[in-house]
């Protein structure tokens, strides 16, 4: 009541409250929107209509609110806005805001419905409001119109496929065709991809047309490039068609003020496309075609914005002017090239030598900063043809005197074999060599020609290998003691979990490739986990302590850390960290664990000293369970996996699956996987079935569920259990009621 008494202003003022509310604290945004709504109607005030549909295209265009949010605004304003867009007389702010909301809301809307197959009110609604916008489109004034085409931009992009192969590794916001699962019930991917297309050669006809309406072209180039970028299907199609638009169109007319503005915005806006096309993606196989539009544009824009103000030249007198005019070539017609030579003593740079000219302003300009490299190689290329004959040839032969004066100039490479040394011609007691040195013939003749020693004996030939320089080798590194290596062996180890917890996991699950496998081919996650494991378990194997004896059968001391036992808690740990994605990788390392004990034992039974080897696999794989039981729930299924994927399993691991009975709310999986076990795995199925007895023995609450499995495959059992507790029960009745008499008595 006290609203409605209210003047407009004053309701348009708390509102702006609500607004800036939700602008500080995003989670309010629900609670505004609902309540705003009633407000923002169709037979609300155009004051209203206006303040709603703006602030409905500002909340659902934040960054702020995320996507699953947003997902149930929408759904909520979708009938307001259909409404909204359906009035014939519609206020034109109220229109643009609606089409913009809209814009925003259907791929958020269309994310819905692909995970909402249920929800067809919302799904007609959507198509509703899209026919409406499509059918106002040209029918509209401008400001209308391109917000229709920024519709018609998110609808492309909705319904169209990404760039991503794998939608659930994408961008959240991406959202496109393949989102869509084949056999939705709503949506038809082919008719929704044929409808995009569609709406893209309409988007590109304004354009095909040639159209004047510079505000309607702007608008359309804008959203040309997103499109592009985000999905290369459409590309060729609209970059041909953006290579065939001319926006200098309207220079043909008379060249108004108004007509000035709007070719200048229509290039302006189609060259910087195009230079923006072409930088993003230079290897694109238009990029040559790109490049050449823009500079066409700018050299035709150029010629008519400069011709256009130049006003006619006034005749100049005959005689006077060609007097005072200066010569700027020789009285015989030869063109005048003035190059300076070079200093030859001085040193000079490349850009030096080739530069003609000997302005110092010109030769400071670094023409990579003013155009790119591309476009300068064309305007020389261009430059150059267009040269005198006679004025190239001699700038070419001015070019290689520098060159050969250079050249003479520079100083000769002294060989060091036949190089005269810096000695006084006139010093006749040395007389150097000027030949090549001795070759290896010459030294061993003049070692065996040389004279005895003291002794008298004669020396003999020297190997011409003895004269080089040994080879130099670093002295051994110090040997470790166990206790150092035990250590050594812990820190690597660690520094492979460290970098083993950094990698991602594959977006493509592959195939085992089973026991034999190579480890590490891959390098990720999963193969670090293998090479682990199989440390733990192959590297040691044969070097427990319990094993390892010497020639007086004693035992031969260990380091006090074993390394495989390390190695083991290590996954433990890291299993247990977030057991229900990492049960592949406790299966893996169990399954090493049983492949290791299995060959010690064949190993063992075949020795000539039999020896009884350690079982692991039991150790680690009870420990496992006894990890993760803490943790189930009622309608975890990882138990299940993980039993059905163990390569052994006995009674005393089932007797711990049974022991979970004790909690009520998890009797029901328990049995369940005891069953699984017993459809699916028939080498333990009397074993499961022993524990699903014990569990009708052991917990009263639990019998229904397991009779209905024994009743199928143990009805034997079954039917003596009953009889016996029948009985129990009947006897329990008989001493209740002498004891009732006793006491009446």
């Amino acid at each position: 009541m006290a609203s409605s008494q209210l003047s407009v202003p004053d309701q348009i003022r708390q509102l702006e409250d609500a607004r800036k509310l939700v602008l500080g604290e995003v989670s309010y945004y629900p609670q505004v929107i609902q309540a705003t709504l009633p407000i923002i109607g169709p037979t609300a005030k155009v004051e209203f209509r206006r303040w709603g549909t703006e602030f409905l295209c500002e909340a659902f265009a934040s960054p702020v609110a995320p996507i699953s949010q947003k997902e149930t605004w929408c759904i909520i304003v979708l009938e307001t806005l259909k409404l909204l867009l359906e009035d014939p007389k519609q206020d034109i702010i109220v229109l643009r805001s609606a089409i913009q909301a809209s814009a925003s809301i259907y791929p958020i809307a269309l994310r819905w419905i692909i995970g909402n197959a249920y929800d067809t009110s919302s799904w007609e609604r959507l198509v509703a409001i899209k026919a409406r916008i499509f059918q106002i489109w040209d029918s509209s004034p401008s400001t209308v119109r391109i917000c229709c085409v920024k519709f018609a931009q998110r609808v492309v992009l909705a319904q169209t496929a990404s760039v991503h192969q794998e939608p659930r590794r994408s961008d959240p916001l991406d959202i496109s065709l393949r989102m869509v699962t084949p056999n939705h019930p709503l949506l038809d991917p082919p008719s929704l991809e044929a409808e995009a297309f569609g709406v893209l050669d309409r988007m590109l006809a304004v354009l095909q047309e040639n159209s004047s309406d510079a505000l309607l072209i702007d608008g359309t180039l804008n959203t040309l490039s997103v499109l592009i970028r985000a999905r290369p299907a459409t590309s060729t199609r609209i970059i041909n068609v953006v290579l065939n638009f001319n926006p200098l169109k309207l220079a043909n007319s008379p060249m108004t003020p108004k007509n000035k503005v709007l070719i200048k915005s229509m290039e302006k806006t189609t060259r910087m496309l195009c230079m923006h096309l072409a930088r993003r993606d230079p290897n694109n196989p238009l990029a040559g075609r790109i490049q050449q539009h823009a500079e066409r544009l700018m050299r035709a824009r150029a010629e008519i914005f400069n011709n256009a103000g130049q006003k006619r030249p006034s005749p100049a007198p005959a005689d006077e002017y060609e007097a005072k005019r200066q010569r700027t070539g020789a009285v015989s017609g030869e063109p005048v090239l003035n190059i300076a030579p070079l200093d030859p003593a001085a040193t000079h740079s490349l850009a030096e030598v080739f530069s003609l000219t000997q302005d110092a302003a010109i030769r400071s300009v670094h023409v990579p900063d003013l155009v790119a490299a591309s476009l300068a190689a064309r305007i020389s290329i261009r430059t150059i043809t267009g040269l005198d004959t006679a004025l190239l040839d001699r700038a070419i032969g001015a070019i290689r005197e520098r060159l050969s004066i250079l050249h003479e100039a520079s100083p000769a490479v002294i060989n060091p074999e036949t190089a005269k040394l810096d000695l006084d011609e006139d010093d006749d007691d040395y007389e150097p060599d000027y030949f090549a040195a001795e070759d290896t013939e010459q030294i061993l003749n003049k070692l065996d020609s040389s004279g005895a020693d003291d002794g008298g004996e004669r020396q003999k030939p020297v190997a011409l290998g003895s004269l080089t320089l040994p080879t130099f080798k670093l002295p051994p590194p110090p040997t470790l003691n166990a206790e150092q290596a035990a250590k050594v062996g812990q820190s690597s180890v660690g520094r492979v979990f460290g970098a083993m917890r950094t990698l991602e996991d594959p977006a493509v699950k592959r195939a085992k490739a089973g026991i034999n496998r190579l480890a590490a081919s891959s390098y990720d996650r999963e193969s670090w986990i293998t090479v682990l494991a199989r440390l733990a378990t192959r590297a040691s194997s044969g070097l427990d302590e319990s094993t390892i004896k010497d020639d007086e059968n004693s035992k031969i001391s260990l380091p006090q850390v074993n390394i495989s036992n390390s190695i083991r808690d290590l996954l433990y740990s890291y299993i247990l960290e977030d057991f229900r994605k990492r049960i592949d990788a406790a299966v893996s390392w169990l399954s090493e664990e049983w492949y290791n004990d299995r060959m010690q034992q064949r190993a063992a039974a075949a020795s000539a000293e039999p020896w009884n080897p350690p079982s692991h696999y039991d150790k680690w794989a009870l420990r496992l369970l006894d990890g993760i039981f803490p943790y189930l729930h009622a309608q975890d299924k990882v138990l299940t996996r993980f039993l059905g994927e163990l390569p052994e399993l006995n009674a005393q691991i089932l007797s711990r699956v049974k022991e979970l009975c004790r909690d009520p709310s998890l009797v029901n999986l328990a049995l369940t996987s005891l069953y699984y076990l017993v459809m699916m795995r028939p080498p333990v199925r009397e074993i499961a079935l022993d524990a699903v007895e014990g569990v009708w023995t052991d917990y009263e609450d639990a019998r229904p569920i397991a009779a209905k499995y024994l009743q199928r495959w143990r009805p034997r059992f079954l039917e003596a259990a009953q009889k016996q507790l029948a009985a129990a029960e009947v006897e329990d009745g008989g001493s209740a009621a002498s004891n009732g008499t006793a006491v009446a008595a």
